[in-house]
């Protein structure tokens, strides 16, 4: 039983965190199981071996494997610390050069709204799922947030959720319900990412169709973008008509509360 325990273990932290099994696994080979507080001396080994390997190691290895962590500016920033402390904020450099453009772009019109990421891509090898994303295991994609205002109208840098996904901006009644056409056709799945709010907060703010409409004009107008995908009812709703914009398919989950931006 504690066999199959430290495996389970092992597999939700690679899933997790695509390194953390492997820390796992050398904490325990450190510390003998014979050892006085043996639970206790694992623990604090096995945080201080990921804190160094996550911040010291892993930003000069991934290069190797042409990624590098999402540059954070003054306008760009990632939504939450667990994002990086997670290694999911790994992207090839042509879209960090990319994220540049959209926000120099998008800080014309709008002084002081930080662009704000969420899950981008782990720091290694190609095809390693980045779970629960389909498509995030190349360093080509990133999901951006919606911008938000307060009820009184003023755009703000708040979020609707703790991990940026799940609160949704659902379609009005005469609006094309995706997650309902998924769900009759057994995509079971597709409303799923309302169980990973990891709590709502900042209920007195609203989605800004305004301000997110200029955020997606700003990435369509780059040559690099290659395309992005958002809820149908959000893009008939902003009356956005340009081909990067499509729709992720039912095998993928709801994206009426993000963007998701990938290269060329």
């Amino acid at each position: 039983m504690k066999v199959l325990l430290h495996l389970a273990i092992i597999l939700f932290l690679t899933v997790l965190t695509q390194i953390g099994g492997v820390i796992y696994l050398i904490t325990i080979l450190i510390i003998n199981r014979k050892s006085e507080r043996k639970r206790l001396k694992r623990t604090f080994t096995f945080l201080l071996l990921y804190a160094f390997t996550t911040f010291m190691i892993i930003p000069h290895v991934a290069e190797i494997f042409g990624r590098e962590k999402v540059k954070e500016t003054e306008i760009i920033k990632a939504n939450t610390f667990f994002t990086k402390l997670l290694n999911r904020n790994y992207v090839k450099p042509e879209l960090n050069m990319l994220l540049q453009k959209i926000s120099t772009d998008f800080r014309e019109s709008h002084q002081g709204i930080n662009i704000v990421y969420l899950d981008a891509n782990f720091p290694f090898i190609n095809k390693f799922p980045l779970l629960p994303h389909l498509s995030h295991n190349d360093g080509k994609k990133i999901d951006l947030s919606f911008i938000y205002q307060l009820e009184t109208g003023e755009i703000t840098n708040k979020k609707p959720s703790i991990s940026g996904y799940g609160v949704y901006v659902n379609p009005n009644e005469n609006e094309i319900k995706q997650y309902q056409i998924c769900e009759e056709n057994g995509y079971w799945q597709y409303d799923f990412s309302k169980y990973l709010t990891f709590g709502t907060i900042n209920r007195d703010i609203q989605f800004s169709q305004n301000a997110t409409k200029d955020l997606i004009y700003s990435i369509i107008k780059q040559q690099e973008t290659g395309k992005i995908f958002i809820e149908p009812h959000l893009k008939n709703r902003m009356k956005l008509t340009s081909d990067k914009i499509r729709f992720q398919g039912c095998r993928a989950v709801r994206h009426d509360d993000h963007i998701h931006v990938q290269l060329k």
